[in-house]
């Protein structure tokens, strides 16, 4: 069975930087594009950033320039570092893998933006 499990997530302060990453274990195979979600409270969930498996990425407007989406195949693990960060960045953050099929998700990081 596959899990995703995210790590990184926590209390940083406006302006700062934090990377998440999100590692999949289990038996996985035939694993598209990889992407980052968040949703933050009373707001629906959204896209941040994508990465497909040619390593073309895309990106949420509200974080162009300030987030970059990596990845690593052999490890299966996907990575999110976040810059300059904002209030509005607080939310909780989800990884997913797209494949043929349901996709996986994981249970998600919070990530506050506090000073």
């Amino acid at each position: 069975q596959v899990q995703l499990v995210e790590s990184g997530g926590g209390l940083v302060q406006p302006g700062g930087s934090l990377r998440l990453s999100c590692a999949a274990s289990g038996s996985i195979s035939s694993i598209d594009a990889m992407g980052w979600y968040r949703q933050a409270p009373g707001k629906q969930r959204e896209l941040v950033a994508r990465i497909t498996s040619g390593g073309s990425t895309n990106y949420a407007e509200s974080v162009k320039g300030r987030f970059t989406i990596s990845r690593d195949n052999a490890k299966h693990t996907v990575y999110l570092q976040m810059n300059s960060v904002k209030f509005e960045d607080t939310a909780v953050y989800y990884c997913v893998f797209e494949r043929l099929g349901p996709n996986y998700w994981g249970k998600g990081t919070l990530v506050t933006v506090s000073s």
